[in-house]
This record gives C-alpha cells, sequence and structure tokens, in this order.
C-alpha cells in the first residue's frame, strides 16, 4: 500500500512540474510573439515611407506568424498536459482547467548524498519488504525447530457437573469447581518431514538475504546514476542562468540597435532565436533537476514526507 502510494505521489508530481514547464514555455512563446509584433510593427512603418525593403517587411511577416504557430501548438501542449494531470488525479471532469499555484518550477539544491543513501537503507519500501521476508522466514525455521524440543500443554477450566442415580442413598450428586491438567510429549519419528521443512526454512533465509543484498546493490547504482544526473545539472543549470542573463542583455542591445535601424532583421532574429533558446534550455535543465530530485526521495523513502 505505501509502495503504491509513494508511486503515486511521485507521478502526480512529476506531471505537475511537467506542466509548470510546459507553461513556462508558453510564456516565452508568448513574450517572443509580442517582440516578433513589434518587430513587424517598426518594419512596416519604416515600409511604408520608404526606409525598408518589401523583402524585410515580408520576412518579419514570416517570423511572426512562425512565433504564432509555434506559440498555439504549445497551447494545445499545455492542455493535454492539464487533462493527464487531471486523470491522475482523478478528477470528473478532466477538462478542467487546473492552474498550478506554482509559476516557476521550485528546486532543492542542498540534497545531501550520504544523508540520501542512509535514509535508503533505512526507509525504502521494496528493501523493508525484502528485509521483513527474511525475518519471516528466520520465524519460520525457529517454529519448525521447535518440534525438535519436548513440549508440555497444560488445560485449566472452571465447571459444574450433575450425576443422577436410579439406586442408592442418594438420588444424584452435583461437583462444581475448577480444574487443572498437563501433559508432556516428543515428537519421536515423523518420516522425516521436520528435518526437510527445517532445510527448506534454511534455503528460504539464504535466498532472502541474497535478495536483500542484490536490491542494496541496486539501490546504491540506482543512487549513484540519479545523484550523478542531479549534481550535473545542478551545474548546467548555473551556467544556463548566466546565458540567460547575457541572451537577454544582447536582444536588449539588438532592439535598440533595430529601432535606429543599425542592425538588420536578421540579426535581430538571431538574437529573438538565442534569447528563446536559452530560455528553453533552463527551463529543461530545472524540469531535469526536479524528476531527478523526484526520484531520490522516491528511492530513499522520503517522498512522503518531503515538500515537493
Amino acid at each position: 500500500m505505501r509502495l503504491m502510494l509513494e508511486d503515486f505521489v511521485a507521478s502526480v508530481a512529476s506531471e505537475y512540474y511537467y506542466l509548470i514547464r510546459q507553461q513556462v514555455r508558453l510564456d516565452n512563446l508568448r513574450q517572443s510573439v509580442t517582440l516578433s509584433r513589434e518587430r513587424l510593427r517598426i518594419v512596416q512603418e519604416s515600409f511604408h515611407i520608404g526606409a525598408s525593403s518589401g523583402l524585410d517587411f515580408q520576412q518579419a511577416q514570416v517570423d511572426y506568424n512562425a512565433d504564432t504557430s509555434d506559440y498555439l501548438a504549445q497551447v494545445e501542449l499545455v492542455n493535454r498536459s492539464i487533462i493527464k494531470l487531471n486523470e491522475q488525479l482523478a478528477l470528473d471532469d478532466v477538462e478542467r482547467n487546473t492552474i498550478p499555484a506554482d509559476t516557476a518550477i521550485k528546486l532543492n539544491l542542498y540534497l545531501d548524498k550520504d544523508q540520501l543513501w542512509h535514509n535508503t537503507l533505512k526507509n525504502n519500501t521494496a528493501l523493508l519488504k525484502s528485509k521483513s521476508d527474511r525475518t519471516i522466514s528466520e520465524l519460520d525455521l525457529k517454529r519448525v525447530r521447535g518440534r525438535n524440543y519436548p513440549y508440555l500443554r497444560i488445560n485449566a477450566g472452571y465447571g459444574y457437573r450433575q450425576y443422577w442415580y436410579t439406586r442408592g442413598t442418594y438420588d444424584r450428586s452435583s461437583q462444581f469447581g475448577p480444574s487443572l491438567g498437563a501433559s508432556m510429549g516428543l515428537a519421536i519419528y515423523d518420516a522425516g518431514n521436520r528435518r526437510r521443512e527445517q532445510a527448506n526454512a534454511r534455503l528460504n533465509i539464504e535466498n532472502s538475504r541474497l535478495r536483500e543484498e542484490e536490491m542494496e546493490t541496486t539501490l546504491q547504482a540506482d543512487l549513484a546514476s540519479l545523484w550523478m544526473a542531479y549534481d550535473n545539472n545542478l551545474n548546467l543549470w548555473k551556467i544556463e542562468k548566466n546565458n540567460l542573463q547575457v541572451a537577454r542583455s544582447n536582444f536588449d542591445i539588438a532592439m535598440e540597435r533595430y529601432r535606429l535601424r543599425e542592425l538588420s532583421g536578421i540579426e535581430l532574429r538571431e538574437a529573438q532565436l538565442s534569447l528563446l533558446k536559452s530560455e528553453e534550455r533552463l527551463s529543461t535543465v530545472e524540469y531535469n533537476i526536479k524528476i531527478c530530485e523526484i526520484s531520490l526521495l522516491l528511492l530513499s523513502g522520503d517522498i512522503l514526507a518531503c515538500e515537493l
């Protein structure tokens, strides 16, 4: 039951942040459409006064239409993501316009690898079940071994008896009060069943131990792989944050030069696409970090106790 609940929380959290990622991209594309519209307005005014060619105007129109098309396609993708999230939440109306409480992906930048591994050994649901299976096998062996020893059974009770006689001085008598008894025994021969049961129980213990060790090795490998991805994406996140600042500054300069007719439409478009790609890379890295975080918390058994 706990394993199913953890998987459900991880799945919903992943879909929730996927929706946020798509909405961030939608906002970026909306901004790109706004910038293309401004460029189209500028070149249109320049064209009317003869300061720019018809080719510049047509290229600006093509770029504006392309950005609008990308924006509309992203609207559809966001709506599909909303439907999928509503489906996972088992809402009656899967087309309900679910609006996330967050407008950006919240990142936990302070996970500790050693603590995660400690918690994995302590709280991982699958590993706990494996340990429980081994404990059950050990108890089963103790139960089977117990048949080798003498046993003592003690019986106690409290009752009432009444006897009827057809002859004699008394026609009836009554007895009531406690009773106590005990018996001892020893199973001498059972056709080797106990020996076979003990061998099977020891085999079950060994199999449980091997499964537990194998699971620990697998979990350690999974943790190492996830941590490497988490740490690598954190480094990329720092780089992409800086790149985005540079791309925004570069575009602002390009737009100002374009208004002064010191920059061509193609060069402005390159600066605009560079900004859009930088925003997309940062959004992708943030989403990857969040997925790694969710996976690490799921692995360590902490996903139900942590705020995602």
